[in-house]
């Protein structure tokens, strides 16, 4: 995950993995096919933390609420790195039923909270460059502006 005070670009606020990009195919599974209890307890527990870190970020950056994001970034990542190791056990890769439901609505809160980061720091970014273009017309004096007049080199 990039975090937002490194990111260059604002869709780069937060790099989330949405099923497919972790080499994940949610499709119906076929009978017999199916990945061992255990891990499939496993793979759930791990997706609902993940959304739930998720739920609260989204419903802070939608209030307004202060956060600390370095703790939720740091949150978020390492339930994300979990939940790949998790997901490279499974055969085939594929998942389906109650899990790959959970998958597509964890993946739609992503991209939920993709989009309120990057309008967050593209805000932030504009304010940014409002206060910089602020300093810079307040320490100019003018000298080298398209419209300064002589002063004091009258003869």
């Amino acid at each position: 995950m990039i975090e937002p005070s490194k990111a260059g670009r604002p869709d780069e606020a937060h790099a989330v993995a949405m099923p497919a990009e972790a080499g994940l195919v949610v499709a119906p599974v076929a009978a017999g096919r199916s990945a061992d209890p255990q891990l499939e307890l496993a793979l759930a527990d791990s997706m609902q933390r993940l959304e739930q870190i998720v739920d609260e970020e989204t419903t802070a950056l939608t209030a307004r609420h202060a956060i600390d994001l370095d703790e939720i970034n740091r949150r978020k990542s390492r339930s994300l790195l979990e939940l790949t190791r998790l997901s490279r056990a499974l055969p085939g890769r594929v998942v389906g039923g109650d899990l790959g439901a959970h998958f597509e609505r964890v993946a739609g809160k992503l991209q939920r909270n993709h989009d309120l980061l990057r309008l967050h720091l593209t805000a932030a970014q504009e304010i940014a460059s409002l206060i910089a273009e602020t300093m810079r017309a307040a320490e100019s004096d003018g000298t080298y502006s398209a419209g300064a007049e002589l002063v004091g080199r009258r003869r």
